[in-house]
């Protein structure tokens, strides 16, 4: 559980809710159906038009990432990687055989069986880069749902406050309607302003950094296998692959 994301999460509705009652809204000042139906159902109309359906669902998935991420222990992968070339070291790569059925990521499994094959270490390279790169190119796309939704939101909060101002201007002969209807209006504000810069925005910044880190882990991933497909010396395995941590 990413502690850090939760805290924030609480604290971003007790800011918006705590604010409405401290201004003397109350929390009935932050319900609109009206501005719900422009602002959240407009929102995710938007996004829907731009975004393949494989993409979109990417994003539905990859939104638990925020609250649980991938676990990324790049110690603990260095210290594999090095094991296994001192193992085939003393034993040869089909000492590695035995290894590949034990692997959780099917990224360094499949690595992993290459290596035992004795594929050629610039074919691995190529063949897993080109995974590599598919998977931060679906992943980013997938993180970018949430940061277009972050910029269509604000715009249709807008366009609900100017409906709601129009709704206004026919009931000016009533003054009584006049401050609860402009109310109404700029809660569509609230709504949009609100849902990008404290959920939709942050949201998707957090699932593109989660991305890049798991491609950075990736990429140590193909440099260590292939300095075991070379034969390198565990101990300059170890210095590189370092590097990625630090």
């Amino acid at each position: 559980m990413d502690r850090l994301s939760l805290i924030g999460a609480v604290l971003a509705i007790v800011a918006l809710v705590g604010g409405s009652i401290l201004k003397g809204s109350g929390l009935s000042g932050l319900w609109s159906p009206a501005a719900f139906v422009i602002v959240i159902v407009g929102t995710i109309a938007a996004i829907l038009l731009q975004t393949s359906m494989p993409t979109f669902m990417r994003a539905l998935k990859m939104v638990a990432w925020v609250f649980k991420p991938p676990a990324h222990d790049h110690a603990a992968v260095i210290a594999q990687i090095v094991e296994w070339s001192t193992t085939a070291r003393k034993q040869g790569l089909l000492g590695l055989e035995a290894q590949v059925a034990l692997q959780s990521d099917p990224f360094l499994g499949k690595g992993l069986q290459m290596v035992v094959d004795g594929v050629e270490p610039e074919s691995i390279r190529q063949m897993l880069e080109i995974e590599l790169h598919g998977q931060s190119a679906r992943d980013l796309a997938a993180a970018k749902v949430f940061e277009g939704m972050g910029i269509y939101a604000p715009t249709l909060g807008i366009i609900g406050a100017v409906l709601g101002l129009m709704a206004v201007m026919k009931n000016l002969a009533d003054p009584s309607k006049l401050g609860h209807g402009i109310a109404a209006a700029f809660t569509a504000t609230i709504y949009g302003i609100g849902a990008a810069n404290l959920a939709l925005l942050p949201v998707g910044n957090k699932l593109k950094t989660l991305v890049n880190a798991q491609t950075l882990e990736r990429e140590m991933i193909v440099e260590g296998l292939i300095a075991i497909a070379q034969g390198e010396n565990p101990r300059n395995i170890e210095a590189r692959l370092s590097g990625y941590v630090h």
